[in-house]
């Protein structure tokens, strides 16, 4: 009777452990991949959400401004200059002074919810910080600019604005500005795209998110041949010229 009492409460064996554990292991595997890429789906979601809202940002800034798009850069100002996206001081990468509140779109966004790009990954070893402050991660199309013997581009002369990029995701490879070096190529975030320079981070599964003229966002992927061999793995390239460049899509 003692004995029928011990088998009621004896404990697991060793294999039934094993069992167990392999079990766990199992739907462990399973479950990781499924919660990683929802992770990412909710970062690739904010991406949008703060594209979404820089453009509305910029479509807000042509109706006030006879619809002419800024200028990629400002005046000097402060021992610094003020670009789209805010005032950068001047002096050693890493530690120089940063005020997002003096960019062209700041005052149609200072109370949204626009942060950095989450997959913009600041903590990487192969990051090199700018400025003490972080703008968004994001490039605008310097195409819009018109260039310094140009005037911006008046958004209205646009036939097709929809297949026009306004923003993108950015960032460039650094091997002259220390920490980095041509030895040790680093990562840093940047402020415009073109058709010319490697600066469109595909950051999104190899993909970029776009913002266009018309407000709509979407993925665009790299153009062959782009990518920045320095950092391949960082997947900085060229976006294709269709979406940059603008001279077939003007009104007559």
């Amino acid at each position: 009777m003692i004995k029928d009492e011990i088998d009621k409460i004896r404990g697991f064996t060793i294999i039934e452990l094993l069992v167990v554990i392999s079990i766990l292991a199992i739907l462990t595997g399973l479950l990781l991949p499924v919660l990683q890429r929802a992770r990412l789906k909710g970062l690739d979601t904010h991406c949008m959400s703060n594209l979404r809202q820089l453009s509305l940002a910029g479509q807000m800034y042509w109706d006030d401004n006879n619809s002419q798009a800024f200028s990629y850069r400002g005046n000097s100002l402060n021992g610094g200059n003020t670009y789209w996206f805010g005032w950068l001081g001047r002096g050693d990468e890493g530690k120089r002074r940063f005020d997002i509140s003096k960019g062209v779109l700041y005052k149609y966004i200072k109370n949204s919810s626009i942060q950095t790009c989450a997959r913009l990954d600041y903590i990487n070893d192969e990051f090199k910080l700018k400025a003490t402050g972080a703008a968004y991660g994001y490039g605008y199309n310097l195409h819009l600019d018109g260039g310094s013997s140009l005037k911006p581009v008046v958004m209205t002369t646009l036939s097709s604005p929809s297949t026009v990029a306004f923003l993108a995701d950015a960032a460039q490879v650094n091997t002259f500005q220390s920490p980095a070096s041509k030895n040790n190529p680093m990562i840093e975030e940047f402020y415009y795209v073109n058709s010319r320079e490697q600066t469109a981070h595909f950051r999104h599964n190899k993909e970029s998110y776009v913002a266009f003229c018309d407000g709509r966002v979407e993925l665009v992927g790299f153009s062959s041949g782009s990518i920045d061999h320095r950092l391949p793995e960082q997947w900085i390239g060229r976006l294709p010229s269709k979406v940059l460049l603008l001279k077939s899509v003007y009104r007559e």
